[in-house]
């Protein structure tokens, strides 16, 4: 009896050591903090007044979000087309201002779970009409916490690799980025959406992700001598193979074509289907319940969804979606 007593005492002790342990928890843990634009990304942030379409940027952009008739968080490997998206759809609703931060889907979600940003030691609540992600695994976090119902999907799009003008180093497929002559720049596995669903899948195939990554997992660090992950990639990689610092990194085809476009001394190499992930790259997109512009929300996915939106996007190297991916459809 008296072993029982003392086993009883000792239990009840344990199971108050765990409740206080838990209330202080509770008590000293913050709530999510409101994540940072990246330095040097400001160009990332627009808005586009509803009088001239011409954005700015940066802290002034900012400044001009609450008084915003639609605003517009999307994955940020679309940045290049999306004055002339904005454009064509602001002809169709004059009037209507835009905001819009065009940065890693996952950057995007890690804010709308915060409420907001921090930009140049300031912080901004608030959070966009839309959200659009190279992955509908994001969506389903969003439908998850009740803040989402419906999706669907815009364009597709596919992986190559890009290098340096002529590919003096002669890469022809993913297994040469794992040579010991090879430095690769990578999207960060952390919170870009194409290196957390796409690319790691193909370097795990080929059983390089270890030599590229290190075993390390970060934002814009050196995880090898050979190894870099950026922080945004679509601005990083052709930057750093334009400077020497690194020879190749695998980025989206469309991309390639817009550091083409503004004159950047740079090739691509194609890859199988099986690499490319062509037949699975699908950019999904869709309205927060509790969006404050619903009215133009709605029309910016109807327009996404015309043909004048879809030709928009082709222009610069995205596949359209099919009729049927460009009807809404409930998250499940």
């Amino acid at each position: 009896m008296q072993m029982a007593s003392w086993l009883s005492r000792m239990l009840l002790a344990a199971i108050g050591f765990v409740a206080l342990v838990t209330l202080v928890s509770a008590q000293t843990t913050s709530p999510n903090s409101a994540p940072a634009i990246p330095k040097g990304k400001e160009t990332d942030v627009k808005f586009y007044s509803s009088s001239d379409g011409k954005p700015v940027i940066g802290g002034d952009a900012f400044e001009q979000m609450s008084k915003a008739d639609l605003i517009l968080w999307l994955a940020g490997n679309q940045f290049f087309a999306m004055d002339d998206v904005i454009g064509a759809f602001q002809k169709h609703h004059p009037g209507t201002g835009v905001g819009l931060i065009t940065l890693p889907p996952g950057l995007l979600l890690q804010a709308i779970k915060a409420a907001g940003w921090t930009y140049a030691d300031k912080d901004y609540r608030g959070l966009p009409d839309i959200y659009a992600s190279v992955n509908l695994w994001h969506l389903k976090q969003l439908k998850a916490s009740g803040m989402m119902d419906s999706y669907r999907i815009y364009m597709h799009n596919e992986l190559q690799i890009m290098v340096a003008k002529g590919n003096p180093k002669k890469i022809t497929g993913v297994q040469d980025l794992a040579r010991a002559d090879v430095r690769t720049s990578m999207p960060n596995p952390i919170n870009e959406g194409i290196m957390q669903f796409y690319i790691r899948k193909v370097l795990e195939r080929h059983g390089i992700w270890q030599t590229i990554s290190g075993g390390k997992e970060c934002v814009h660090c050196q995880v090898t001598p050979n190894s870099w992950f950026t922080a945004v990639h679509h601005r990083e990689t052709p930057d750093r193979i334009l400077t020497d610092q690194s020879d190749a990194g695998i980025v989206w085809k469309t991309e390639v074509l817009a550091a083409e476009r503004g004159g950047a001394k740079i090739d691509a190499v194609t890859m199988s289907d099986e690499d490319s992930l062509r037949k699975e790259v699908s950019y999904v997109i869709g309205m927060l319940k509790a969006s404050p512009h619903a009215g133009a929300a709605q029309a910016f996915l109807e327009f996404l969804s015309s043909p004048e939106g879809q030709r928009t996007y082709a222009k610069y190297g995205f596949v359209n979606a099919s009729a049927d991916e460009l009807k809404s459809k409930p998250i499940e």
